[in-house]
């Protein structure tokens, strides 16, 4: 029985020596097939446009095929469930939007514990907002657009694309800041929120950069401020928020991630890719062109971005009641 019971377990020590020396070689001939990078939106927007630069990059790079497949739905929740279960090997990525911060809080109750169960592999840029009132409202910067609000409670509407959105909490956040009080009108997304603004029927937007810099720059609506830390080239012009209000940020952002389980060493070489397109020259003008900023991160850089990111918007949420639709 002694001699039987030594056996077993050198055979399992065996066995998990011989795993522990094939992972590596197995990561060093990654990808050995195509690999799947699943967009938890529907192609078209800023979102699946960045996947599809990134997708071309390590298609060119790795010298095997990164193909996109979108999945929209659940607020972007049932990607990022899809992407959980799957197998832990490196073939299946996820785009990780900015909303799994968000929705870490919004939704009581998740399939998933994000920051458990999908390991951050690179961030690829982050995305301004644009706080813009419409042409009606006297206001020409973010002092005078608080000193406005002040004067005229109740009656400034938000546009949303709906609750939870960036949009939505972007402006929660100003109005935490500032006692404000702005009443979120969720629209079916962006376009129709902001085709609104123009109308006059709501007075102010948090838009993704990308949205409405159209509108901006032909003069149908006037942007007040960025929502990131410093300016942004594509309106180098328009000052930050922050430069009104010390500490406020609120951008939208995503990365790239993998189901946590797949080996260390194809993580790292993914990083190291992404990273590597980030500073090429006609990457980083594609992204840019976009209206977003790329951003190079560590694994680790990334992940506790994403925490941190998850207790802000948190703790908003929570002051701000924000339910899910």
């Amino acid at each position: 029985m002694l001699n039987m019971t030594r056996f077993v377990k050198n055979t399992v020590c065996a066995v998990g020596a011989l795993c522990a020396l094939l992972a590596p070689a197995k990561a060093a001939s990654y990808p050995e097939r195509p690999v799947k990078i699943v967009v938890p939106v529907a192609a078209g927007g800023a979102l699946d446009i960045n996947a599809r630069i990134i997708a071309q990059w390590l298609t060119e790079r790795l010298h095997q095929s990164f193909i996109i497949e979108n999945k929209p739905g659940a607020a972007t929740n049932l990607a990022i469930e899809y992407v959980v279960r799957a197998p832990a090997d490196g073939y299946t990525l996820l785009l990780v939007p900015g909303s799994v911060s968000v929705n870490a809080t919004l939704f009581e109750k998740l399939n998933f514990n994000f920051l458990r169960d999908i390991t951050p592999v690179a961030m690829i840029s982050k995305l301004p907002l644009v706080m813009e009132v419409n042409l009606s409202i006297p206001a020409q910067n973010v002092k005078e657009f608080v000193a406005y609000g002040k004067a005229n409670p109740g009656k400034i509407n938000m546009a949303t694309s709906g609750n939870g959105t960036p949009h939505h909490i972007a402006g929660a956040l100003f109005s935490l800041t500032t006692g404000v009080e702005m009443v979120p009108v969720p629209f079916g997304g962006g376009a129709p929120a902001l085709v609104s603004l123009m109308g006059e029927h709501v007075q102010v937007m948090f838009s993704p950069l990308p949205e409405s810099i159209g509108s901006i720059k032909a003069g149908k609506v006037r942007a007040l401020a960025v929502t990131t830390a410093s300016r942004v080239d594509a309106l180098p012009d328009v000052p930050t928020v922050a430069e009104t209000l010390p500490g406020y940020e609120a951008s939208s952002w995503q990365g790239m991630g993998v189901p946590t389980g797949t080996p260390r060493e194809i993580v790292d070489l993914l990083n190291r890719e992404i990273n590597a397109g980030l500073t090429d020259p006609k990457v980083r003008q594609s992204i840019s062109e976009l209206g977003s900023v790329p951003t190079v991160m560590s694994p680790g850089e990334f992940r506790q971005m994403i925490a941190d990111e998850t207790k802000k918007w948190g703790e908003v949420i929570r002051a701000a009641n924000i339910k899910p639709e």
